[in-house]
């Protein structure tokens, strides 16, 4: 199901150079589904704005001269220019600019979360609600989807082929760039289905699978070749692979899930999130089972997006209650705030301050109980994030059937097969580039979690971005 677009004028809106148009329009929000509604299904949640509202909500912009929403978008973007355009009605002209900005902009709008990005350091929080630029950046997208939805004109074929490993939404945009410029891409995938994590591990709630599949055909239109079930190092040898391309951009996800040491963690019942996400949302073919949570008490370590996707999921999987356990203060997750919000609406129950130390057995190798010790921040100014200590004699249980680690993940040692024997790394077995992405190999660029670790969508596709331009640079420079 897609979300409702309603592009209809009503009375026309303030005037965008209005200089306090921000104190006299209160934030709006788009529409949302209702939470005992939505909890039944795994549709999309949230409406767009219609065009007015889109105006409205832009005109608040007050066009600050050293705007800090810019430097807080991963990718950079001209914020101010396209809220301008906006407030005047111009929407065409400023979907342009945002697409002219990246690659995939209407999946990174959904999946971005700009209350902790550009909204989280708009120079109107604290004295009014933030401008909502996630909003009105969907707004955008999709109206040019509706109204201008064909693809941009590609430049004329440069004659050069580039391959790009894995088709996650760093390799996507990759591949997405280097095509609008001319050139061949061929993109390989270990898996038969395109768009990685975008399709596995984002629930459909969040991200309509159409949305992704949208990207990927506009893509095939350009030209772009999908070669997927080929595993590099498996079915695709590199050396052929080199010989047969210019260049090779290596994007392949590269991360593992940290694992849980406390005592019981090995007793049934006990669940990585990330498969139950993957298996549960059911939007393309796994090779995982399906756990049943249907009339479980369920208990979710963690509380970043992955950890609030797992609770979600569960809760509409059946289950009798769901519990996030989180060691810091509700301030420190890394989740968006929206979701946060939309869990608690959905019946997600949180516990902040409370760290998990054991696993208790009911008697039969099934998980019966967690216990918790609560915790305190603990002021370490040489912490990279909040720091907190464990208070002695705070020990308490929580009854519970499941319990899901959402832990976070950690770098996934690369394969010995070539070529990444080759590429230099760090001593965390990270491929080591430079700004561009460019590796000590010449002709192979790598970005994403091979380069940095763990990423999210964003960042992977910054890298992705900046790899284009530089192979398109590298390749018309020999």
């Amino acid at each position: 199901m897609r979300k409702g677009l309603l592009f209809e004028m009503s009375e026309p809106a303030p005037d965008p150079k209005a200089q306090f148009a921000w104190r006299a329009l209160d934030r709006v929000e788009p529409a949302r589904r209702s939470a005992t509604d939505r909890v039944s299904d795994f549709l999309e949640i949230h409406g767009y704005y219609d065009e007015n509202t889109a105006r409205e909500q832009a005109a608040r912009c007050v066009q600050c001269p050293e705007p800090l929403c810019v430097a807080g978008c991963p990718l950079h973007s001209d914020i101010p220019e396209w809220l301008r355009l906006t407030a005047e009605g111009q929407f065409l002209e400023a979907a342009t600019l945002v697409r002219r900005e990246g690659a995939m902009r209407e999946i990174c709008a959904e999946v971005c979360p700009s209350d902790r990005l550009c909204e989280g350091v708009c120079i109107l929080e604290g004295r009014a609600e933030a401008v909502s630029i996630g909003a009105i950046e969907q707004f955008l997208t999709h109206y040019a989807l509706e109204h201008d939805g064909a693809p941009r004109a590609s430049a004329p074929p440069s004659g050069n082929r580039v391959a790009v490993i894995g088709s996650g939404p760093g390799g996507l945009a990759c591949a997405d760039e280097l095509a609008r410029r001319g050139h061949s891409v061929s993109v390989f995938d270990k898996r038969i289905v395109p768009g990685g994590l975008l399709v596995r591990g984002v629930p459909a709630f969040k991200l309509e699978n159409t949305l992704v599949q949208r990207r990927i055909d506009i893509m095939r239109r350009r030209g772009v070749e999908f070669r997927l079930g080929e595993d590099l190092g498996m079915h695709v040898a590199f050396a052929p692979l080199k010989e047969g391309f210019d260049a090779v951009y290596l994007s392949c996800g590269s991360r593992q899930a940290r694992e849980p040491t406390f005592p019981g963690a090995h007793l049934f019942g006990v669940e990585q999130a990330l498969p139950f996400v993957v298996a549960e949302n059911s939007r393309v073919p796994v090779e995982i089972g399906h756990v049943g949570v249907k009339g479980e008490r369920v208990c979710v370590i963690g509380a970043g997006n992955l950890a609030l996707d797992c609770a979600r999921t569960a809760i509409r999987r059946g289950a009798a209650s769901v519990t996030c356990v989180h060691r810091r203060d509700e301030a420190s997750m890394s989740c968006s705030r929206r979701d946060y919000v939309e869990a608690e609406e959905e019946g997600v129950r949180f516990i902040f301050r409370s760290l998990p130390v054991a696993v208790i057995d009911q008697g039969d190798g099934r998980v019966g109980a967690i216990r918790l010790v609560r915790t305190e921040p603990s002021n370490d100014p040489s912490a990279a994030v909040p720091a907190y200590r464990v208070l002695p004699g705070t020990e308490c249980e929580l009854a519970v059937d499941r319990v899901f680690a959402a832990m976070g993940f950690d770098l996934l040692p690369l394969p010995e097969v070539e070529p990444y024997g080759s590429l230099a790394k760090d001593h965390r077995g990270r491929i080591v580039t430079d700004e561009t992405g460019k590796t000590s190999v010449p002709g192979i660029f790598a970005g994403g979690d091979m380069v940095r670790g763990p990423v999210p969508v964003l960042e992977a596709v910054r890298d992705a971005r900046l790899a284009a331009d530089a192979i398109d640079g590298w390749l018309r420079s020999r």
